[in-house]
């Protein structure tokens, strides 16, 4: 069973790095199981309706600017230090990818950051860069969404703008979505009903 489970895994590894490879957005529609993305889900709730997810800013610790006309999200980071037993499985799938990603792309991944994102009804992300200016530390940029029964009409699409044009992605449900950190702009456009994921970066 350990086997097969590592079996799936690694094709699920493969349609993510094959698709990044060949169009600069990797994409794999089943990167979370069900399971796993019901959890986070749950757990990103719970956290929202205690007012503990805070808002996002731009920029890093030593120059973090709030603006809602440029980020309208909601936070809250992972950590294993929570014992948390699905955040601890997410934290296992992405050692998982991490490893394979290193072995199989020599991409030298030394470390990760990732935490819960809510777009409350409204709400967006104006065009940006996931690379800081003064720290060139985060390579991959990641998403996996929590969003079960997502409509077109639900709006919230990833808008990342390649040189050739314009590439739009739904946050569906169990979705896991990888590029360069500091190569492809992107925007999250506006979402007219709740948008949950857990956004991060693989660091070196």
């Amino acid at each position: 069973m350990a086997s097969d489970r590592l079996g799936e895994l690694e094709e699920i590894f493969n349609t993510l790095i094959d698709s990044f490879i060949a169009d600069e957005v990797g994409i794999a529609e089943n990167f979370l199981t069900d399971d796993l993305a019901g959890h986070l889900k749950n757990n990103l709730k719970t956290l929202y309706q205690a007012n503990l997810m805070n808002a996002a800013g731009t920029g890093n610790d030593t120059n973090v600017s709030h603006d809602t006309l440029v980020r309208s999200d909601k936070i809250y980071w992972l950590d294993r230090k929570h014992n948390d037993p699905h955040e601890n499985n997410f934290f296992d799938l992405m050692d998982s990818f991490v490893s394979y990603l290193n072995r199989t792309c020599y991409a030298g991944i030394t470390g990760y950051e990732f935490h819960y994102a809510l777009y409350e009804e409204g709400s967006f992300y104006t065009k940006h860069l996931d690379q800081f200016q003064n720290n060139g530390s985060r390579q991959y940029s990641m998403i996996m969404y929590l969003n079960a029964g997502w409509k077109n009409s639900d709006g919230g699409e990833l808008c990342i703008h390649h040189q050739k044009g314009l590439q739009s992605i739904s946050p569906v449900n169990k979705k896991g979505v990888f590029f360069k950190s500091a190569e492809l702009t992107h925007e999250v456009l506006l979402a007219n009903k709740p948008r949950m994921s857990i956004t991060g970066w693989l660091k070196i």
